[in-house]
């Protein structure tokens, strides 16, 4: 089982304090979280030298996450939206990761429903064929609290681009929250499942609101996801690639993340290891 650390879970380290952190805990690639990767290249690092180092800790790259914003839509918002997507999708190949993540937020929900298929029809197209240039794969992540959550929307998106290198990311608390089931897993092409974030949390109460940091607050098996059902319905939809762990929590992040990570790791090996029997 590939075990990726998703570069939020250790929100308060730097790049190269990843790589030695997720070697030290076990992990077997990383999930780079870009503003991380975007302050190391502003401070003078090199693509070169990070993959080197990743390379010399015995780790791969498995995801870039994220290229944000994915529904900025006007003129020159689109443009700068692409223009972002080639620099991302350049450093994330030049890496030897195979899929970034796109995040759509909540810039266009106040739009009617088909509006905003069609925006994300466009831009996820747009993004798709410049990853066919360099190979680069696209998981769509559904927030949510955005009005672009469900699977049956990315679905008929992914049916819309009809291009291969777009695909999902099966995040376990964002589609608990946005009312999908394990059972929903099986509707999935497992051809289009290109990530999984393995994390807990729960949802609103009545009058709260959205905040991720508080909803997220706890460690993997202390919300109210069953991750063993969901654990199970990523195994049985034939997935094999990394499983990510991605903690929102900023109690636990104060913690010494060389005692966290491996806690972290530990669980996710757990669940992954009892879903693949």
């Amino acid at each position: 089982m590939r075990m990726a650390l998703h570069g939020i879970s250790s929100f308060h380290t730097n790049l190269m304090m990843d790589i030695r952190l997720a070697r030290e805990a076990g992990f077997t690639d990383l999930e780079i979280f870009y503003p991380k990767l975007a302050r190391y290249l502003a401070c003078g690092g090199s693509i070169e030298a990070l993959r080197c180092a990743v390379n010399d800790a015995g780790l791969r790259v498995s995801h870039v996450s994220a290229l944000d914003h994915i529904e900025r839509h006007e003129p020159q918002a689109f443009e700068a939206l692409l223009a972002e997507a080639r620099r991302i999708t350049v450093e994330a190949c030049e890496l030897g990761a195979q899929t970034v993540m796109v995040l759509p937020r909540n810039g266009i929900d106040h739009l009617p429903y088909e509006q905003i298929m069609d925006i994300m029809t466009r831009n996820i197209g747009a993004i798709a064929a410049i990853g066919r240039e360099y190979g680069m794969r696209y998981m769509i992540e559904l927030p949510a609290f955005t009005q672009f959550r469900t699977l049956a929307q990315a679905q008929e998106i992914m049916e819309r681009v009809e291009s291969e290198n777009v695909g999902v990311v099966v995040d376990f608390w964002h589609f608990h929250a946005s009312g999908a089931v394990p059972d929903d897993i099986a509707l999935l092409d497992p051809r289009r499942i290109f990530g999984v974030h393995f994390c807990d949390g729960r949802v609103p109460r009545q009058g709260e609101g959205w905040d991720e940091t508080v909803l997220r607050d706890c460690m993997p098996g202390r919300g109210e996801i069953d991750l063993p059902a969901w654990s199970e319905a990523v195994r049985l939809s034939g997935y094999d690639g990394p499983w990510s762990i991605e903690l929102i929590s900023p109690r636990l992040w104060e913690r010494d993340p060389a005692e966290l990570l491996p806690e972290l790791r530990k669980v996710l090996q757990e669940h992954g290891t009892n879903a693949l029997r």
